[in-house]
Parts: structure tokens; C-alpha cells; sequence
């Protein structure tokens, strides 16, 4: 079914070179605590749980082929204020393209633009599906997890007799809003 094992390897791959070109391959998976551990260190969580990646991999074209899944994974991050530990379900869908000759990017130039799909990468012999559901799921981890109890505070400092610098105060309209005030 093109889903392979190497040996001493705890990661499933699917090797293309199993593949028949007019078939796909479907994939049910739960990931062993080994890997939940890399993962959770990797992607610096505090714990993972329900990990689940599900998909099929089909060909498109003169040999690309494309992976569609849906993962799964309740993760707990630390509060970005506060340190506690933030609770999260994400369930998300995947979608990677593998092409011979995936859209080039130019380094320099008025042509350095990101293409239209970016879910489009360069064919290899295997596809690595914990390297697939890691980074679809750092795509979808919170970039500043909260916690229900945690608030912004801010603080004021500025030297003595002078008004200290704010947000507010910092903005063009708020100055000159402070400057009419002043002039009548």
C-alpha cells in the first residue's frame, strides 16, 4: 500500500517508488509516545494528545502527487503572560502538492514573489508523514497563547517631571490632537 517502515525508524513514510502511478494510498495514523515526545519538544509544547493524521496521497500528472489529510491534536502551550498552560483543539486540513518541478522563486528581483500555491514542494523518493503533520500543525499552534484569567497590563516610566511616553501618545493624530489642546 506504499506505507513503509525503514528499519530502526519510528517515523511512517510513504515511499513513491511503491506506488502505483494510476493508485493512491490512504493513511490512518496515531502517533507512538516516541514520537509525541519529539514532537511536543520540537514544536516546544507542554503536552499533545489526540494526535491524529488522516489522508490519502493521489497522483495528479506525470508523476506528482498529492497529499490531502486532516490532522488532529489537542495541544497545551504555556500562557504568553502568564506561563500557565493553555489548552487548544486544533483539527485542520492538509494539503501538499509534490511536483518534479514545483513554481521556482526567484532571490532577487521584482520576481521574488511568493507563488499563488504554497503548498506545493519538490518531489523526492518519500514523503515523511510526522515532517508533514509537524509543520502543519506549527501552522495552526496559537502564536500567543492566552489563558481565560490573564490580562495586558502596561506600565508608565518616564524621568522625573515629564510626562511618560505611552501608546497613545506615540500615535501622529494623538500628538496632534495634545498640540490643539494646548493652543487654546
Amino acid at each position: 500500500n506504499g506505507l513503509k517502515m525503514r528499519p530502526n525508524q519510528v517515523e511512517p513514510i510513504i515511499e513513491l517508488k511503491h506506488l502505483v502511478q494510476n493508485q493512491g494510498v490512504t493513511f490512518d495514523l496515531t502517533f507512538t509516545e516516541q514520537v509525541i515526545s519529539e514532537l511536543i519538544k520540537g514544536l516546544d509544547l507542554l503536552t499533545l494528545r489526540k494526535a491524529k493524521f488522516t489522508g490519502t496521497v493521489l497522483p495528479l500528472s506525470k508523476g506528482d502527487w498529492e497529499l490531502s489529510g486532516t490532522l488532529g491534536a489537542t495541544v497545551e502551550q504555556p500562557c504568553s503572560l502568564t506561563l500557565e498552560p493553555v489548552r487548544t483543539r486544533i483539527d485542520a486540513r492538509v494539503l501538499r502538492k509534490y511536483r518534479r518541478s514545483p513554481a521556482k522563486l526567484s532571490a532577487t528581483g521584482p520576481d521574488n514573489e511568493i507563488p499563488d500555491d504554497d503548498s506545493e514542494e519538490q518531489l523526492g523518493e518519500i514523503i515523511e508523514i510526522v515532517r508533514v503533520f509537524s509543520e502543519a500543525l506549527s501552522l495552526e499552534l496559537p502564536d500567543y497563547p492566552r489563558s481565560e484569567n490573564s490580562e495586558v497590563t502596561s506600565a508608565e516610566y518616564g524621568p522625573p517631571g515629564i510626562a511618560p511616553m505611552t501608546d497613545d501618545s506615540t500615535k501622529p493624530f494623538s500628538i496632534l490632537s495634545n498640540l490643539k489642546d494646548k493652543l487654546k
